[in-house]
């Protein structure tokens, strides 16, 4: 039987101090769940409520009441089952692939869909600045619809490693070369920039290359949505 201190515990999960304090995540929704359950990741705890069939081979399992289930959720419509995971340790960045790196992306949903990007095209280190949204806020997670169990994230000083890096470093700008004209390499880091100043000027000077996605016809749109930016990027730098 769950107690009520426990239920406070995973409530106060939705706020990045606590859960920076407990080293603890909540995720929901069973499919989300049974990936973290497939990846690496080591569950602390899952609840469900009577109406969902239990989590298979899982013992250390929950069932709530409805309203329990409310108290622990962040859904206005909880669908009846939140996974609890332990934080993992920041795992060494790869650089036998690409890299994308993110200067102060400050949306959840964002975040969440370029964590499923890097997913789609096997990008399998993302790198955030320190001011990039938390990967483990409740909204991020719902947006990642699990991905988020084969990306392996880092919260970095953006400047200190891409000044160590020995790969080249692209940035995508509003000007810049197009990115349908440059040959790019196997490896590299990718940059994409805060969702309404872009890259820093910090950042900018440790690009070695600036590249662009042209606009075409007469569109008067400002720029493209940061997400957006990176997966028509990403489908370039997987092109054969």
């Amino acid at each position: 039987m769950v107690v009520k201190s426990e239920l406070k515990l995973i409530k106060s999960l939705q706020q990045k101090k606590y859960r920076n304090e407990h080293g603890l995540f909540v995720i929901e929704g069973k499919k989300a769940v049974e990936e973290l359950l497939c990846s690496s990741f080591k569950v602390f705890k899952i609840y469900v409520t009577k109406d969902v069939l239990p989590i298979k081979n899982i013992k250390n399992q929950e069932v709530l009441l409805p309203k329990e289930m409310n108290q622990i959720s962040s859904l206005k419509n909880p669908n009846g089952v939140v996974g609890v995971f332990y934080i993992p340790n920041a795992a060494p960045v790869d650089f036998s692939d690409w890299v994308l790196a993110l200067d102060d992306v400050q949306d959840p949903g964002n975040l969440g869909t370029i964590i499923r990007l890097c997913d789609w095209f096997g990008i399998p280190s993302l790198v955030c600045s320190k001011n990039t949204v938390d990967c483990y806020n409740p909204k991020v997670l719902q947006a990642t619809m699990g991905s988020i169990a084969r990306v392996t994230i880092s919260y970095l000083n953006l400047d200190i490693f891409l000044s160590e890096v020995s790969v080249p470093v692209y940035g995508s700008f509003m000007e810049g070369n197009s990115v349908y004209s440059e040959e790019l390499p196997k490896t590299g880091v990718l940059i994409m920039g805060n969702e309404g100043k872009g890259i820093s000027n910090k950042i900018k000077k440790l690009c070695d290359y600036k590249i662009t996605i042209p606009r075409h016809g007469k569109s008067k749109t400002e720029s493209l949505n940061v997400a957006t930016a990176t997966g028509i990027l990403m489908n370039e730098l997987r092109r054969e």
